[in-house]
């Protein structure tokens, strides 16, 4: 009993952590930059990390084997991994590391957020697990896919980001040409001189918002690359793990269940921004529409078949109260 009661206090407060640092961070976005605000975002971001983890211990300790035997698990888990991918960049000292914090703090919180209030409270319960579930591998794998999903997914999405960015500058430029089409039959009415000044002084703060555009548009390409790198990474481990289980729990290293199908299909839509990535002109704007339609691709494997509740890997069930 006082198990529950410690997760219980651990899952508020987690939440109630992650909500304030959610709050300070578009404090943050919207307003000018304060450095005890900084600070404290990411010493929230670290006691949110705690507090998940002890929760997740706690379960691992009153029920006996490693929290991801249902869908509310693997969402907290989920959101741990969420807090993992924002705190490496800290580990190593990377420069630009809070510019990561405007996607995984988000992540983390909704993914949370759904756990805790999206399912119903029998979903809260950890269960016996079945026979198939019963092996070391059950950590091994489940964490190596949830950690994959949650690198991908962040990487996805700042591919998303750089797209939109582009596509509102393409439309931007659309809409100033027509203008200048516009413009230009009445240009003979205007005064040369007149024109030519405005055109050199506005060319500066032209060029001044571009620079700081393409700058933004690099950094997107480059978190999304290297977040999408290591996720890959995960989700390669996890499938191999994976197979070798399925072997040993039902005598095949593949069976294109619904679950493994889909992971699959995840694998080589990466494998194939891998690709891209290495290829010059697939670069930017080619390769996030390939992690753009990977976002779509994960959350289909990851919630597919709970939904569906077909195939060999149905153990959970999806109950929203």
């Amino acid at each position: 009993m006082i198990f529950v009661t410690l997760e219980h206090i651990l899952t508020h407060i987690s939440f109630s952590i992650i909500s304030v640092v959610i709050i300070i961070q578009l404090m943050t976005f919207f307003g000018h930059e304060i450095p005890g605000l900084s600070n404290s975002l990411e010493k929230g971001m670290i006691a949110t990390f705690l507090s998940i983890t002890g929760l997740l211990i706690i379960r691992w300790i009153y029920s006996g084997h490693f929290p991801l035997s249902n869908l509310y698990e693997s969402l907290m888990f989920l959101s741990w991994s969420f807090a993992i991918i924002h705190m490496i960049p800290k580990i190593w000292n990377h420069q630009n590391a809070k510019f990561l914090s405007a996607i995984t703090t988000p992540s983390a919180i909704l993914t949370q957020a759904f756990a805790t209030s999206g399912l119903s409270t029998e979903m809260h319960q950890s269960p016996i697990l079945v026979p198939a579930l019963r092996s070391h591998w059950l950590m091994m794998h489940v964490s190596m896919m949830l950690l994959s999903y949650a690198a991908l997914l962040v990487g996805s999405l700042f591919s998303i980001a750089l797209l939109v960015i582009i596509f509102r500058k393409n439309l931007k430029i659309v809409v100033e040409n027509q203008n200048l089409v516009i413009e230009s039959s009445v240009f003979d009415q205007m005064d040369c001189l007149t024109f030519t000044e405005n055109i050199k002084k506005t060319t500066s703060l032209s060029s001044f918002k571009n620079y700081y555009k393409y700058q933004l548009l690099e950094r997107l390409d480059y978190w999304s690359s290297r977040v999408i790198s290591i996720g890959f990474t995960f989700l390669t481990i996890g499938i191999l793990s994976g197979a070798v289980w399925a072997n040993e729990a039902w005598g095949s290293y593949w069976n294109w269940d619904p679950k493994e199908t889909w992971a699959f299909i995840t694998w080589t839509i990466y494998a194939i921004y891998s690709h891209t990535r290495t290829t010059k002109n697939w670069q930017g704007a080619n390769s996030a529409i390939v992690a753009s339609i990977g976002f779509f691709i994960i959350w289909i494997c990851y919630f597919g078949v709970n939904l569906l509740g077909i195939g060999l890997h149905s153990y959970g069930s999806f109950i929203l109260s």
